[in-house]
């Protein structure tokens, strides 16, 4: 007798699409991604005495280190803004932003030993950690919050009808994070170095980024090459809707918005073609 042919219920294919997201497969496994993000957080905290109130201790301790060195010894400007809530505006995103990346970077070497044994849709894990970071994002921007009420009842805090885009500017550092990060852990694959060069990269990015300054404090030529930093739309914009200062228009975030995306799909691209080889390399 003819034995009944088997029917796969999942079938694993190399060749698709290299802007193919599948995002139909990462939504079955939702359920990873919540483990993950789960793991993440928990992970953080294990071994502390403080647990959770680190995520308020580091903005604190970054704000008022910033508020000595760049407000009063060098005494940067601030737009006008009181110079406390200007810095931890800037520590917040740059926070979020910063350990988004770094995290999401080491993505294929990090993973290596799951990836290797298990199948699932690899996106999976850059997003987790986009997600889990979001967790502590939130946390931080509650201190900013509470802070802004603070400065907002002294009537130093001015905020207007933009601070209703702040979803979509943390929407736009996670996808400018995401698309960096699969960038450069597709490329440490390869070239370990990078992974050391990465790191003292994002510290030189701070100074690029108006974190610490304003962007009408920079002189001619570099407020026109700070318009080109992703990052230059989306905190200008976030300063300006919340305490009311900044040099921002429009414009800049929308060169933000179309800069990110197309970093966004260049990762999509590297990531999906480094994804079907790199165990023979990494």
């Amino acid at each position: 007798m003819n034995e009944p042919q088997q029917k796969w219920t999942e079938t694993i294919d190399a060749d698709h699409s290299l802007l193919d997201l599948k995002l139909k497969e990462v939504w079955r496994y939702k359920d990873l991604v919540y483990m993950f993000v789960k793991r993440d957080f928990v992970s953080s905290f294990k071994q502390t005495i403080l647990g959770p109130i680190w995520f308020f201790i580091n903005p604190i301790l970054t704000t008022i280190v910033y508020l000595v060195i760049f407000g009063r010894i060098a005494k940067l400007p601030t737009d006008g803004a009181p110079p406390l809530l200007f810095y931890l505006a800037g520590v917040t995103l740059w926070n979020y932003f910063s350990s988004s990346l770094l995290a999401t970077s080491s993505t294929f070497t990090g993973n290596a030993g799951i990836f290797g044994k298990v199948y699932f849709p690899r996106l999976v894990t850059p997003l987790s950690i986009v997600i889990s970071n979001l967790m502590r994002f939130g946390v931080q921007f509650l201190l900013f919050i509470l802070a802004w009420a603070y400065y907002f009842n002294k009537g130093e805090a001015h905020p207007n009808i933009w601070v209703l885009a702040t979803p979509l500017l943390i929407l736009l550092m996670a996808l400018f994070a995401l698309g960096v990060g699969m960038i450069f852990s597709s490329l440490t694959t390869k070239y370990k170095d990078l992974a050391m060069l990465l790191g003292f990269g994002v510290s030189l990015y701070m100074y690029a980024t108006p974190v610490i300054y304003p962007v009408s404090s920079l002189p001619g030529f570099f407020k026109k090459l700070a318009y080109y930093n992703p990052l230059t739309g989306i905190f200008e914009c976030f300063k300006y809707a919340w305490i009311g200062v900044g040099d921002f228009s429009p414009a800049m975030l929308g060169i933000s918005t179309v800069i990110i995306l197309i970093l966004l799909m260049i990762g999509i691209v590297v990531f999906n073609k480094v994804e079907k080889s790199f165990m023979d390399t990494v």
